[in-house]
Order: C-alpha cells, then structure tokens, then sequence
C-alpha cells in the first residue's frame, strides 16, 4: 500500500569564465589523509553508524520532479506535460512511464517528494553541504570560506578505511566542462587535505552536436570512463615516483624559506597522495577493465553509467563517501528550459532507468545494500508550468529525493506536494534535513560541529534535523 509519512558546456547560467582548473596534477589529490584525519580526535557525539558508505547522486541542473517521481496525471496538459505515469510496485505509487525499471524498484527504495528550500543556484552546494542560506553570486565559486561537503564532514570525523581515499568526486571536479569550480564538494573551511580526490574525464560524445539547440540537444550522448588522476600524464609506477621525488625537492626549498606549519602540513598532504596514487589497491578500484563487457552493457558505456559502476567499485573497495556529479559535456545537465521532454525521454530517464537498476542489483548480491546509502536528488525542481519553449524553468520549492539501501524503508513515499507539484502540502524537506540523515546514518551525531578558520563552532547540519520516519 502507498504510506505517506511525516511527523564549454553550460547550463542556463552561461557561465564561460576562464578560471584555472588544474595546476598541475596535486589540484585532484584531496581527501586523501584518512589515517591522519582519523588520528586526530574529535569532541563530538558519536554513535554505532548504520552504514559503511555513501553514494550520492547530484543530478546537476535540477531534475523535472514532475516529470518523473511525482506525476500530475489529473493536471490540466500544460502543467502535467507530455509524460503519461505508470503503476509502481508500491500499490498506489505512479511515477513517470519513461521509467519502468525503476518502477519495479520502488517497493525496495524510499522516495521523499517535498526536497523544498529557496536557493535558485546551480550550485552543487546545497546538495554536498545541505547548506542554502547564501545567494548565487557569493557562492558560485569555491572558495576557502564556503561549509565544507558532506564527504569532507565525514572524512574529518573519521569515516573511511587506511589505504584508499575516503572521498572521491566522479567523473572530474564540478565545472570542470566550463573551466570553473563550482562551490560544493569542497573541504571548504575545514582545509584542502578534506577536499576528495577528484577523477578525471575526457568523454567523447557519440555525434556531433546540433548548435542550433544550444545546450537542449536530446540525442548526444557522452561516451566515457572516469580515471584515476594523472594517468594522463604519468602511466607508470617509475614516472610517477619521478615526480614524487621532484616534489620532496621542492617542498624540502619550500619548507627552507617558509618554515610554516602549513608549508609542511601541504608537503604531507601531497606526499600521501602520491603514496594512494601508487597503491595496487587504489589502481585497481578505478581500473574498469576489471569488469565483464555484460557488466559494463548493464550499466551503460556513456559516462553517467561508468561513473555509476565506479562507484560500486570504490564503496567494494573501501571508499566511504563517493558523489556522482552529472555535468558531463555540453549535454550533461539536467537544466531543460528548453526542449524538456525529448531530453528525458531520450537521454536523462534511459540512463537513470539503466544504471540504478544495475546499481541496486549489484549492491543487493554484494551484500554491500545493508550497509550503503545511495541518495539521489538535484539542485531544485522545475516549474510547474510549461514555458512556450516546451521546458520548465527553475522551481526550487519543491522537489524529490531518492533514497536505497537497507537503512532506509522500503516503499515509503515521505511528503506530499500539491495538485500542481508546486509547493509541499506537508512534510517540507530541507537540504540541511537530508544532510542531518546521512550524518545520522553514518554514526555522525547531526548536531555536531567544526571548526572555522577562527575554531568557531560551525554546525554540521545547518539546522537541518534527521528525517527519523523513513529510515528503518
């Protein structure tokens, strides 16, 4: 039965700042200290956790919540759109007829309906921090003072395991199509040693683009692998500690003339990347060669499936916080003013209705579903009103989150929104509420706090609070 509970690619922004991306291949490497992070003890609540690990889908551009998990079919045709809704596993449950795959999954997942809050900004910072209280203009960009991810947060209370990265950013860092940094997965005031390591992507897309749609195009897809930083520069066990001993030199000149804590504390931070980078272990999480051709078919060769794979790979081996973030090319997002529907029926509902199953399947014969989190939601929703461009503009009011794993209850819908999926009826979620439940589930107490660059207290989950009624 249907439960509701409660107590240059670009998207619409335009942006094409030439912002330095990369210096050099060490821009990737953060995140990679969990042992040190770990033997730093931190005074704060802590608690059994009820998973091991953490993969979360940032659907970049803000996903049409209409058009796929919450369906008006009684709406009048210019605000229930084009899409006709089919029965779920979850009697009473009907979501989008482009996804009948995961319609057969609803009844093992839990779906929250009312995501709402007031920050109209691409950024993937309100999904990674669960903080949304700034304005686009101030936190466009990453900078040292932003709160730092979730990932970050979860690395600096000792989440992940000696030997591999506890946070990895897939498929490249947030922006990296529009040579910019988006603000979001960041270490943030916490430092750059939480920052994660960052993979790399150069994915080719499998016709040429039409120019006359701009970003709408609905039938170019992103054919590619994530990689494991500096392969690209550096194949060979040798070259790269070549380059690791170039860099003991320059630190060793750097430390001379600064003497600073810093100065040395951004020499171990660099030397422990290269170490990770060249352990068999980390290599062989990335390598997916090590996977069967009916495996990689399954989850899809274009770059959200592969990403998707590698972030089976990486929680297999160890990893405790993995995000998927979906700008891949000029064709990667999900911010469909124009054209919306052609887009997801052709390319963003096959993907999702692909490798989530694969996913799910996968975790599920692993073993590893009880003890993982997989989170999927976007920037904002979209409107409810079709524009004349047949799209749907920004509407972060409402939304949807997807939640799986065994800490989660199976079949709950949480929320409620309106005959118009314009604004929650009951039940509102935040951001800071969805990050206060991953905080909860990972044994982080969610009222926990860390330390600015002046050791002010910064609470964790910007008073967000645990969504207690859809875990199990």
């Amino acid at each position: 039965m249907l439960t509701v509970l409660g107590p240059n690619g670009r998207a619409c922004d335009g942006i094409s700042r030439r912002t330095i991306l990369r210096t050099g291949g060490l821009s990737l490497f953060g995140g990679l200290l969990a042992t040190e992070s770990r033997s730093r003890a931190v005074d704060a609540p802590k608690m059994a956790p009820r998973v091991k690990a953490v993969i979360l889908i940032d659907l970049f551009g803000g996903p049409s919540h209409i058009d796929m998990f919450d369906p008006k079919p009684d709406a009048p045709s210019e605000i229930r759109g084009e899409f006709a809704s089919i029965p779920t596993s979850v009697s009473g449950l009907a979501i989008c007829e482009h996804m009948p795959r995961m319609a057969e999954w609803m009844n093992r997942l839990t779906l929250i309906r009312t995501l709402s809050h007031g920050y109209n900004s691409h950024n993937p910072y309100g999904v990674m921090t669960g903080f949304t209280g700034g304005n686009d203009r101030e936190d466009y960009f990453s900078r040292p003072t932003d709160f730092p991810s979730m990932g970050s947060v979860a690395t600096y209370f000792g989440c992940g395991q000696p030997g591999v990265p506890p946070y990895v950013v897939l498929p490249d860092i947030p922006g990296y199509t529009q040579s910019l940094r988006r603000a979001g997965p960041y270490g943030g005031l916490l430092g750059r040693k939480y920052d994660p390591l960052f993979a790399t992507a150069d994915p080719k897309l499998d016709k040429p683009l039409d120019v006359d749609k701009d970003s709408y195009n609905d039938d170019v897809w992103a054919i590619g692998d994530p990689r494991l930083p500096s392969l690209d520069v550096a194949t060979t066990a040798n070259a790269l500690d070549r380059r690791r001993t170039l860099l003991q030199q320059f630190d060793e000149q750097a430390r001379l003339v600064e003497g600073s804590r810093a100065a040395r504390d951004l020499a171990n931070w660099q030397l422990a990347a290269f170490d990770l980078l060249l352990s068999s272990k980390v290599r062989g999480a990335f390598d997916l060669s090590k996977e069967t051709a009916a495996t990689r078919d399954r989850y899809g060769r274009d770059l959200f499936g592969s990403s998707t794979l590698m972030a089976r790979r990486l929680v297999e081996h160890g990893v405790s916080y993995v995000t998927i973030h979906t700008e891949s090319k000029i064709n990667g997002h999900w911010d469909t003013h124009n054209n919306n529907f052609q887009m997801l029926k052709n390319l963003r509902l096959p993907y999702i209705d692909r490798s989530l199953p694969a996913l799910f399947e996968d975790l599920r014969a692993s073993g590893l579903w009880d003890t993982t989190l997989v989170v999927m939601c976007g920037d904002m929703g979209r409107t409810p009103k079709v524009n004349k461009a047949a799209g749907r503009d920004h509407w972060p009011q409402c939304g949807f989150a997807l939640l799986a794993g065994g800490a989660m209850k199976p079949g709950c819908v949480y929320g409620t929104s309106d005959k118009q999926a314009a604004y929650p009826i009951d039940f509102p979620v935040t951001p800071g509420d969805l990050c206060a439940t991953i905080y909860h589930l990972l044994g982080i107490s969610h009222e926990a706090t860390v330390p600015d660059h002046l050791t002010r207290p910064i609470p964790i989950s910007h008073g967000g609070q645990p969504v207690w009624d859809v875990l199990a």
